[in-house]
């Protein structure tokens, strides 16, 4: 083995650290576009316990049941990434300092309802509105999103406005305006 070779632990050991999981549901659109049911995000800033309770907070200000963890992990991405900046690092580490301190020093040993109350407590925080404001676009701009809410906006050049604007199977149907809902049916 050549001096310049490292082991696999190695790596993941000088790395920040790595979130990892298996897909829950084997079939769907997210298990159609991922190539296993297994799933490895390395982070380069934030340690695997660090990532682990960022990416269940993601959870709680955005539930949605039935996405995977892996759609999730995207934000804790993009979570790392920012958490270059010292700054940024340290408000986030602070954070889930402050998680963990108002949860007898482990908010992830807490059940849901209650990792929930001690979340929402710190809402006004700048540690919740950083995670909240990163989330609303890393977490819905993604192709996995897209395929798991039927977006298909992204489809060719059509966009979503006649490709997918009324194929909503998510929610009630809404009473039509006087006019349809497109601009051509107006004319018509």
């Amino acid at each position: 083995m050549s001096s310049t070779a490292i082991s696999r632990r190695v790596f993941l050991k000088g790395s920040g650290g790595v979130l990892a999981g298996t897909l829950a549901f084997t079939s769907g659109p997210i298990a159609l576009l991922a190539p296993s049911t297994s799933w490895a995000m390395p982070l380069d800033s934030l340690s695997t316990r660090q990532g682990d309770v960022l990416l269940a907070a993601v959870k709680h200000i955005f539930p949605h049941p039935d996405l995977e963890d892996a759609v999730y992990a995207h934000v804790v991405e993009s979570l790392d990434k920012k958490s270059a900046n010292s700054e940024f690092h340290k408000l986030l580490h602070d954070g889930i300092n402050a998680l963990n301190d108002g949860s007898e020093g482990d908010w992830l040993a807490l059940d849901k309802a209650k990792q929930l109350e001690q979340l929402t407590l710190m809402s006004n925080t700048p540690f919740f509105q950083a995670i909240r404001s990163d989330a609303v676009v890393s977490l819905y701009d993604n192709p996995l999103a897209y395929a798991h809410f039927g977006y298909g906006g992204t489809e060719g050049d059509v966009g979503y406005l006649h490709n997918g604007f009324s194929n909503l199977t998510w929610l009630p149907e809404p009473q039509k305006p006087e006019g349809g809902y497109l601009p051509n049916e107006a004319a018509g």
